[in-house]
């Protein structure tokens, strides 16, 4: 097994973090202008691109 390294562990939170969907609240507040997350991503479809140190 591999272990995943601090700076790589951080990464992954992150962009885990960015494809969270927009709250209500916004698309509600702005009217539908606003209505998807552009930083959005399927774990199957989208992969990530990390650079590996």
């Amino acid at each position: 097994m591999s272990k995943k390294s601090n700076t790589k562990k951080r990464m992954l939170v992150k962009a885990k973090r960015k494809s969270r969907r927009i709250p209500v609240l916004v698309v509600v507040r702005t009217h539908k202008k606003i209505s998807s997350n552009k930083f959005s991503r399927n774990w199957r479809s989208r992969k990530l691109k990390l650079k590996q140190k």
